[in-house]
């Protein structure tokens, strides 16, 4: 409302200069103060463009400046021209700020690479699997009853610790980020008989679904919901099933998933049943990420997961399951040489190396894996 346009018109190479000049001093400050503590040259990179428009509160600055006598007319408007234009042009920068990262820093570019490579050789091999999108509780659940019938599933979560912990107890799952491209590609994608979209993010969930439209038109898509009016522009955006939340809603996913993995109705429906006879204890616990509430009571009334790596030298090593006094923690799975045992008996000797995957609430498994580490 301030803008007088024929002035700005007629100061355009002032405009232009007070548009260009603070954008490039201003990356130049950012970027590096992110290389002086510890930033990658990419993430300096990414962050001096996002952060280097003009915002808002410039404009309470020039306001102030003209009502008090420190700015003419004369240069209030070409910097007011310059700072709306700057913030024009944000979201521009924005969405190119990962591609000019990539060829400016061959650091970034290699890093990629290796991220595309790590997914790319976890999935070669895999034909006919289910390729997860996210890997909270949901996206574990499924991968869960997926492989009770050895169904093979393929999963990406942006959570390092979630991903850390789970592929440290032998479940396939790798860090990317599902909605590009390259990461779909290199996960198997037009190998893949189903895609399950797991995450919250609800505009991160369109952007894929609008990836998947294009890229694999024909391959069905499952989509955890969390409210009732997103199922219509979920299914707009080429959703095949839009399934509810919460624990039924994970099994439900799991059904579907099952179905389109070729298997009969009346095993899918007996896998069903047994989950439910058994209070839903296959899709109980799950790894915790970066991104979980450390406050939430579902955490606190439920279980979570985690990882235990046996050494040479821990107590447990040669002692069978039964021996062992882990009170209340169950002992889910054991990782041994790439091979996972789900649920293994009271006399399954652990041996060093293994790695078991402990349920239970934080201080149960706490007490277990001292034990387990520790003199007994």
């Amino acid at each position: 409302m301030q803008l007088d346009v024929a002035v700005v018109i007629a100061a355009w190479p002032q405009v232009l200069l007070l548009l260009t000049l603070p954008i490039l001093v201003k990356f130049a400050l950012v970027a590096l103060l992110v290389r002086l503590f510890g930033g990658s040259p990419g993430v300096a990179i990414r962050t001096g463009i996002w952060l280097a428009q003009a915002g808002e509160f410039a404009f309470v600055l020039l306001s102030v400046a003209f009502t008090t006598g420190l700015l003419r007319e004369s240069t209030l408007q070409p910097a007011l021209a310059a700072m709306l234009l700057s913030l024009l042009i944000s979201p521009f920068l924005i969405a190119q700020a990962n591609r000019i990262a990539l060829r400016a820093s061959s650091q970034e570019w290699l890093q990629r690479s290796l991220q595309l490579q790590r997914i790319a050789s976890s999935s070669i091999g895999r034909t006919g699997h289910i390729l997860i999108a996210g890997y909270g509780r949901s996206g574990q659940a499924l991968a869960h009853v997926l492989e009770a019938e050895s169904v093979p599933y393929m999963a990406m979560d942006l959570d390092p610790d979630r991903v850390r912990e789970a592929s440290a107890a032998g479940e396939s799952v790798v860090y990317g980020d599902a909605t590009r491209p390259d990461a779909l590609k290199a996960a198997g994608l037009h190998r893949a008989r189903a895609v399950a979209i797991t995450f919250d993010d609800r505009q991160a969930v369109f952007r894929l679904l609008e990836r998947l439209r294009t890229m694999a038109p024909n391959l069905p898509v499952l989509v955890r919901a969390t409210t009732d009016f997103e199922l219509g522009r979920l299914r707009e955006l080429g959703a095949t099933e839009v399934v509810p939340e919460i624990a039924e809603g994970s099994l439900m996913l799991a059904s579907h998933a099952l179905a389109l993995a070729g298997l009969p109705r009346s095993r899918i429906m007996r896998r069903v049943q047994l989950v439910r006879e058994g209070r839903y204890q296959l899709l109980q616990g799950f790894f915790h990420g970066a991104d979980d509430r450390a406050g939430d009571s579902i955490e606190s009334e439920h279980v979570l997961m985690h990882a235990v790596g046996l050494s040479d030298g821990c107590a447990a090593v040669g002692r069978a399951l039964g021996e062992l006094d882990l009170g209340p923690v169950r002992v889910a799975a054991v990782v041994r040489r790439r091979g996972r045992t789900l649920d293994p008996e009271p006399d399954f000797v652990l041996m060093a190396d293994d790695t078991l995957v402990l349920s239970g609430s934080p201080d149960q498994i706490g007490h277990a894996e001292s034990r387990l580490l520790g003199h007994l």
